[in-house]
């Protein structure tokens, strides 16, 4: 049956919210989720403009997860970055801050670095990997900081590996530089790299962390590193607005996904390499291979609004929800989605996963 673009956006929004089973991220109506925070929350005392309650336990919950001496709780990413960065440029005094051309912080952010803090971007590189200490070197002059997207999600999900992450972090001490970590998904990378998430985060000086991806928190997320870089952080958060008069539903959340998912990275790791590795079998390409956390890039040699369509009726057909939109992919004819295994994806047998999957292919 032909059909339009906007015809398929339309038909997958109705048949998601018809869904009544997801691989991925499991959909919680509102009033079971006010329920279920009511019910997991342990402190009574209610926070004012973050401070105290439920927000102040994960902030210390945070700093020690994270071996650093301080953390604050931040509404969103994009202002906890901000806010650490310029902090790192006004105690240098060089506006010139180091980062990867498809990081988060310039591909998301409507170039808020420059619009809001008149901060300099020197590009690491674009190329869709890590950087490399050369690269570094490469940059000659002053710089305030430097970066790393652990993982890089729009290059799909890539890490360094523990080796090359050392080296970068030294590069970066010997020239004096602080290395600040885009950590957004730094809990998934922990399998892969091998090492606790403290030995991760001191290899830098300061790290943001994410609560609403995989930990699934309503929203938020944090900073950590020294006090007295937290302390500044802290102001910079009042400038931009991030002092809401109280955060502690989204503190809750947050506390609620350390305890619950934050043990299961390993096994969601695991599930990955699984299930890449099975849809491989079955005429689809997957990148990384094998992934390097718990989300990776599916590719499939389908024009992607034919597979979209495929997906689409699928999803109407059976109220099971698979992945997101398919994209159009650099090879004409291929196209590609994001697969992120969650807690919801355990329910799953990895050769259901991979029948699914082929389905798309079959259709």
């Amino acid at each position: 049956m032909a059909t339009t673009s906007e015809d398929l956006r339309e038909r997958r929004k109705n048949a998601a919210d018809s869904c009544e089973r997801w691989l991925s991220h499991r959909r919680v109506p509102a009033p079971d989720r006010l329920r279920q925070l009511a019910e997991v929350a342990t402190d009574d005392e209610v926070d004012g403009y973050g401070n105290g309650g439920e927000v102040a336990a994960l902030e210390r919950e945070v700093a020690d997860l994270l071996g650093k001496p301080a953390a604050v709780f931040m509404p969103t990413g994009i202002m906890a970055q901000q806010s650490v960065l310029r902090v790192y440029a006004d105690r240098a005094g060089s506006s010139r801050v180091a980062v990867h051309g498809l990081a988060h912080l310039l591909v998301h952010e409507l170039n808020a670095l420059e619009e809001v803090h008149h901060l300099r971007i020197e590009r690491l590189t674009s190329e869709p990997r890590q950087p490399r200490p050369d690269e570094l070197a490469a940059i000659p002059g002053k710089l305030a900081a430097v970066t790393l997207e652990l993982p890089l999600r729009d290059a799909g999900f890539v890490l360094p590996t523990w080796d090359e992450l050392v080296v970068f972090s030294e590069s970066c001490a010997e020239r004096g530089v602080p290395l600040h970590l885009d950590g957004a998904r730094l809990w998934e990378s922990a399998p892969y790299l091998e090492h606790s998430l403290a030995d991760i985060a001191a290899l830098a000086s300061t790290v943001y962390v994410s609560f609403y991806k995989v930990l699934g928190g309503i929203s938020g997320a944090a900073l950590a590193g020294p006090e007295d870089v937290i302390a500044e952080v802290r102001r910079w958060q009042r400038r931009l607005g991030g002092n809401l008069y109280s955060l502690f539903p989204y503190a809750v959340s947050a506390r609620h996904g350390l305890r619950t998912v934050l043990p299961l990275m390993d096994d969601l790791y695991q599930r990955a390499v699984e299930v890449a590795m099975a849809l491989q079998s079955e005429g689809f390409r997957v990148f990384p291979e094998p992934p390097h956390t718990n989300s990776f890039r599916v590719y499939a040699p389908r024009p992607a609004e034919s597979i979209e369509q495929a997906a689409v009726e699928r999803m109407e057909r059976t109220r099971e929800a698979l992945c997101g939109a398919w994209q159009p992919a650099d090879v004409p004819g291929w196209s590609w989605v994001e697969l992120v295994m969650t807690p919801a994806t355990l329910d799953w047998q990895v050769g259901e996963i991979a029948k699914a999957f082929r389905e798309l292919l079959v259709r």
